[in-house]
C-alpha cells in the first residue's frame, strides 16, 4: 500500500507533538494526544478520518492523556504498554506484540528510560518498517530526561535509556523518527525547529549518540537536566488511573467584583491573563500574573501547586478563554471559578482599589538589579551583567533574600518578568519594576555586550 499520511499536530506551549496516521480506509491512528483534543480533531476533519485507535508512548508527565477521551468519545481502541498497570479500559502491550491496524501493522518496543514502562512503537506495512514513534526516547537531537520518577532513578533509567537507544539504531538509517516531545518541552529537547527526524540523520549529529560509551551517556544526559514543573509529579499517576472524561467543554462563568471579593477571602487565586502593560498598569492586589499564551499551562501549573485551588480569571476582552481553560484542563486544573464580568473597569467601577508595578526601559536599567527569571540554561547562553539568576519558578523560595533594594525583573521577552514581578508582590516585596524586554533590547539599548556563562 502507499506510504501513509502522518500530519504532526503540535502544541506550542509545552513543546510536544502529537500524531495523526491517516490508515487509507477513512480511520486514523493518533499518538500521544492530550486532553485539548482540538486540534487533532480538527486535522481528523480536514482529512475525513475518524480516529479508531489511541496509543500513547507513556505514562505521560506534562499533560493529561486524551486517549480515555477518545474512546468514550469516538469508540478509539486505547493502547498502551501492559506494564503502565493502566486502570481502565485499554490494550495492554509487552514487548513485540503487533496490532492489526487494517493493512498497516503498530509494533510495540519496550524502550525504558524516560520512563519506566516506555514503549516505542514501529509502523510497518508487511516487513517494511515506515516509521517509529519514540516517544520521549530518542529525539531531535537528544534523547528526554530520565529523573521524573526521583533523582534516585535518574542513572538507573539513563541506563535503560542507553540500551533503548541502542536497539532503536538497529532500525534502517531511512527510518522516519516521531518523537513526541521537542522543542521548549521540559522533558528536555534542545532548541531548534525540526520535530521529525530520521534514524540516520541521529546517528550523524545527535551528540549523545556519540559518547564513548554508557558511562559517558549516563553522565551527558544527567548532566544536562534541568528543572521541571512540579506538577509533572502528579500527572503520570493520573494518566495511569486515567484522566477522567469530560462531560461538556470547561466553561468560565461570570462573576461580578463582589463574588470575586467573597471568592478571594474564601482562599481563590487570582490568574490575571492580560498583557504585561495591562497588568502593570492596575491589577487585583495578590493576583498573579500569567499572560495568556501557548506557554500559559507551563506556567499555571508550575506556580499553582495545588490544582485544587479556585482560580479566578482576570482577562481582556480579546482573550480567547476558550483556549485558556483548555489548557488548563490538559493539565488538570479544572476549578475555575469564573471570569471577572468587564474585568479591571468594572472592579475600579465598584471601588475596588488596584495595585500597580512600573515599567522600565531597557536603557535605565542598572543591571546589578536585575533578577533574570530565565531557566538558567537561558541565562547562561547570555545575560547582563552583575544580574542575578533566579528561575522563575525558584523565586517565590527566595524572595525573602531580595528584600534589600530595588529589583528589576527580567525575562526574554517580559511576560515571565511580569509573572516574577507578581510572585514578588504577593511576597510583600514592593520595590519592584518589570523590563518589558530581554538581555539582547538591553545590548542593543547600551551598546554593552551581554556576559555568557553561569
Amino acid at each position: 500500500m502507499a506510504e501513509p499520511a502522518i500530519e504532526a499536530v503540535v502544541d506550542e506551549g509545552l513543546g510536544n507533538s502529537a500524531y495523526l496516521v491517516n490508515l487509507g480506509d477513512g480511520r486514523a491512528l493518533a499518538v500521544d494526544v492530550s486532553r485539548d483534543l482540538r486540534a487533532v480533531r480538527s486535522a481528523a476533519r480536514r482529512s475525513g478520518l475518524s480516529i479508531a485507535f489511541a496509543a500513547d508512548t507513556h505514562l505521560h508527565a506534562d499533560f493529561l492523556s486524551g486517549a480515555r477521551q477518545l474512546a468514550a468519545e469516538d469508540g478509539a481502541q486505547v493502547l498502551a504498554s501492559a506494564a503502565g498497570l493502566r486502570e481502565f479500559d485499554h490494550l495492554g502491550l509487552s514487548d513485540g506484540d503487533e496490532v492489526d491496524l487494517g493493512g498497516l501493522t503498530l509494533r510495540a518496543w519496550a524502550t525504558p528510560g524516560h520512563t519506566f514502562e516506555h514503549t516505542s512503537y514501529l509502523l510497518a506495512d508487511g516487513a517494511e518498517v515506515i516509521a517509529v514513534f519514540t516517544g520521549g526516547s530518542l529525539l531531535v537531537g537528544s534523547a528526554a530526561r530520565t529523573d521524573l520518577a526521583g533523582p534516585r532513578q535518574a542513572e538507573p533509567l539513563a541506563r535503560a535509556q542507553y540500551a533503548s537507544l541502542q536497539r532503536l539504531l538497529s532500525l534502517p538509517d531511512d527510518t522516519a523518527i516521531y518523537p513526541t516531545h521537542g522543542a521548549g518541552s521540559f522533558c528536555s529537547a534542545p532548541p531548534g525547529a525540526e520535530r521529525i527526524t530520521t534514524i540516520g540523520r541521529e546517528r550523524a549529529a545527535n551528540s549523545l549518540l556519540a559518547v564513548a560509551d554508557e558511562d559517558a551517556f549516563v553522565k551527558a544526559l544527567t548532566d544536562s537536566l534541568g528543572s521541571f514543573p512540579p506538577y509533572f509529579l502528579r500527572l503520570a499517576e493520573q494518566n495511569r488511573r486515567g484522566a477522567a472524561v469530560l462531560a461538556s467543554r470547561p466553561a468560565l462563568p461570570p462573576l461580578t467584583p463582589a463574588e470575586v471579593r467573597r471568592m478571594i477571602s474564601d482562599g481563590a487565586q487570582v490568574i490575571d491573563v492580560r498583557t504585561v502593560q495591562s497588568y502593570a498598569a492596575g491589577h487585583i492586589r495578590g493576583s498573579l500574573a500569567i499572560p495568556l499564551r501557548p506557554a500559559f499551562a507551563s506556567w499555571l501549573g508550575w506556580l499553582v501547586t495545588d490544582p485544587g485551588t479556585a482560580l479566578v480569571i482576570v482577562a481582556e476582552p480579546d482573550n480567547d478563554l476558550t483556549d485558556l481553560v483548555w489548557q488548563a484542563a490538559k493539565i488538570g486544573y479544572e476549578n475555575l471559578a469564573g471570569v471577572l464580568a468587564g474585568g479591571i473597569p468594572a472592579w475600579l467601577a465598584t471601588g475596588e482599589p488596584v495595585a500597580s508595578i512600573p515599567l522600565t526601559s531597557a536603557a535605565s536599567v542598572e543591571p546589578a538589579s536585575v533578577v533574570d527569571v530565565r531557566l538558567a540554561a537561558e541565562y547562561g547562553d547570555g545575560h547582563l551583567p552583575r544580574a542575578r539568576c533566579v528561575e522563575l519558578g525558584r523565586l517565590a523560595g527566595v524572595a525573602a533574600d531580595l528584600a534589600d533594594g530595588p529589583v528589576v525583573t527580567m525575562c526574554g521577552h517580559g511576560e515571565r518578568a511580569a509573572t516574577a514581578a507578581s510572585v514578588l508582590e504577593r511576597a510583600g516585596i514592593t520595590d519592584v519594576a518589570i523590563l518589558p524586554g530581554g538581555p539582547d533590547d538591553w545590548a542593543r539599548a547600551t551598546g554593552r555586550a551581554l556576559e555568557a556563562g553561569v
